[in-house]
């Protein structure tokens, strides 16, 4: 019987702790594959050890991953997850429960007919429809900008298959973004879509800004387009000038009268002062991800694991 993991990954969920592993159950129970249950839990400060000690001793299926401290977003924990799972397939779930994970029955559908990537497509969530707008035009800039093809409105929720699971943990990189990786590693890929749930209890650990801060973040991962804008802008500013300095010179000669010196001064020097601090941002947060990869510092750190020998 070919096994299949889950891969949850967890920040203060103790309220769904069980409610995911009761409804896994549920789900598994109508599919002929043995289940592997792995929670990843990056350092909650809750309850939620307890719970999955409990779960542990009372199922053997389950294995908890417990982080040294918290990682940051849930990337590192699936990275995690992914090089502990033993199975032959590979489910990656966010424990708030926003994504239902009666899905998963429709990804090992697509599964057994040859596709080894198979991913969920957000077609919409049950709640806050500005967000839904917002990620909708992240996607859509997202897949302009970047030098590879990341499927629209794609989440982390997806199932793999060992094979790409096998190319997926050989990445080292440590800005680490399973969707963009995903896609890299080619394969044979679709994608399901479905709607997403409203979470089912506790607060997201998502604010805005950090959502503003991931956005950046992958898009300089997977993009040169930022750099290119700068040398064109440049482009367009030198040709600007330059045109200002002629016209400038010919307004002198032409028209005696005509306002001088200052003011367009003032306004050209505020002008490429202000591309110029542009685009050093712009190369500073490039730099700044080559600081990051060449320190190669470990992606995350498990401090226990309840079950088998840490990888």
């Amino acid at each position: 019987m070919n096994k299949v993991s889950v891969i949850i990954a967890c920040y203060n969920e103790e309220e769904n702790i069980l409610l995911m592993y009761k409804r896994l159950i549920e789900v598994f129970k109508n599919l002929e594959y043995e289940l592997e249950i792995i929670y990843v839990d990056n350092a909650s400060v809750d309850d939620s050890e307890k719970i999955y000690r409990q779960l542990c001793r009372q199922d053997s299926r389950v294995k908890v991953l417990l982080m040294s401290r918290n990682f940051g977003s849930p990337q590192p924990s699936y990275l995690a997850g992914l090089k502990n799972c033993s199975g032959d397939a590979a489910v990656l779930l966010a424990g708030d429960m926003e994504d239902p994970p009666e899905i998963i029955s429709l990804f090992i559908d697509k599964w057994r007919i040859g596709y080894q990537i198979v991913y969920g497509i957000r077609g919409g969530m049950k709640q806050a429809p500005l967000r839904n707008i917002l990620a909708t035009i992240f996607y859509r800039l997202l897949k302009k900008m970047a030098y590879i093809n990341i499927p629209l409105n794609a989440g982390d929720f997806s199932l793999m298959d060992r094979q790409a699971i096998n190319e997926i943990i050989k990445f080292d990189e440590r800005d680490f973004y399973l969707r963009g990786v995903r896609a890299f590693v080619g394969f044979k890929q679709t994608g399901v879509e479905f709607i997403r749930d409203k979470r089912q209890a506790g607060e997201s650990n998502t604010s805005f800004l950090v959502a503003l801060w991931w956005a950046k973040t992958i898009i300089i991962n997977f993009s040169f387009k930022p750099l290119e804008w700068v040398s064109k802008l440049a482009f367009v500013v030198v040709v600007m000038s330059s045109l200002g300095v002629i016209i400038n010179l010919s307004l002198y000669f032409i028209i005696p009268g005509a306002p001088r010196g200052i003011p367009t001064i003032v306004i050209l020097i505020l002008f490429l002062g202000g591309v110029q601090l542009l685009g050093i941002g712009i190369i500073g947060e490039y730099l700044a991800k080559i600081f990051i990869e060449i320190k190669h510092r470990p992606r995350y750190i498990i401090r226990e694991i309840i079950g088998e020998k840490v990888i």
